[in-house]
């Protein structure tokens, strides 16, 4: 029997600049269709579109120092979203977010930025101070940090040994979808350090990290990007 429900209004587009990595690119997809379902019952899903880039030429590029050339390729991707019908755009890994800028530029749709939907959540939360897990890019560089700060949170991030095992991890490991319970122990020796620096919460400043720390792994409140960028991405899909 098919289901009678219809959204009461038009459900917008979401476009996803995706493949940094597919495994974090999968979970969105994932995440956004069955946050759909369960705001709108019966067989709704989620009305997107998806370019996904090969890692490996944007992994090149970050390691080069040629961000630049990296917006490019996601710029580029974006003004196909766009015509492709997406009247909302997401870049769907946290790193990428330095060139942010330089792909709204090329956009006449929003870019949802996935640093606004995380600080929002850990405001909404109560929490002001909070460790930040992620790619080196992402913890050692300003254009996430400052953007997560610009909302009046205060960042800390692990110490260089801690950072080292943080991003090994990730691109070792996570974004070839490989799961070990080694280094789960050692995120949560990380995640230890940072809340005895004084940390109330926890980012999970990259995609990937949901695959191996969930809220049973953190003492202290974690804030998954991935799920709350959907949540976020939700929202507006289907704000009237």
């Amino acid at each position: 029997m098919l289901s009678r429900e219809c959204h009461p209004g038009p459900m917008k587009t979401i476009g996803l600049i995706g493949g940094m990595s597919w495994e974090s690119s999968a979970e969105y997809y994932r995440l956004l269709n069955e946050l759909v379902r369960e705001r709108l019952g019966g067989l709704h899903s989620a009305r997107c579109v998806l370019h996904s880039v090969d890692f490996a030429e944007i992994e090149r590029l970050q390691v080069a120092g040629e961000w630049e050339r990296a917006g490019d390729v996601l710029a580029a991707a974006a003004k196909g979203l766009e015509a492709a019908g997406a009247d909302l755009v997401l870049i769907c890994t946290n790193t990428m977010h330095k060139v942010a800028g330089q792909v709204e530029s090329v956009l006449s749709v929003p870019l949802l930025h996935l640093g606004d939907a995380t600080a929002e959540a850990v405001r909404a939360a109560g929490e002001r101070r909070v460790g930040l897990l992620g790619t080196a890019f992402t913890m050692e560089q300003d254009f996430y940090r400052d953007r997560l700060a610009s909302h009046g949170l205060e960042v800390l991030v692990p110490d260089e040994a801690g950072r080292d095992v943080v991003h090994r991890v990730i691109y070792e490991e996570l974004c070839l979808g490989v799961v070990r319970d080694e280094s789960r122990a050692a995120y949560q020796e990380v995640i230890a350090a940072l809340v005895r620096d004084g940390a109330e919460g926890v980012i999970l400043g990259c995609t990937e990290i949901e695959l191996l720390i969930g809220q049973e792994h953190s003492p202290v409140p974690v804030f998954p990007t991935t799920r709350l960028h959907a949540e976020a991405a939700v929202d507006a899909a289907l704000r009237a």
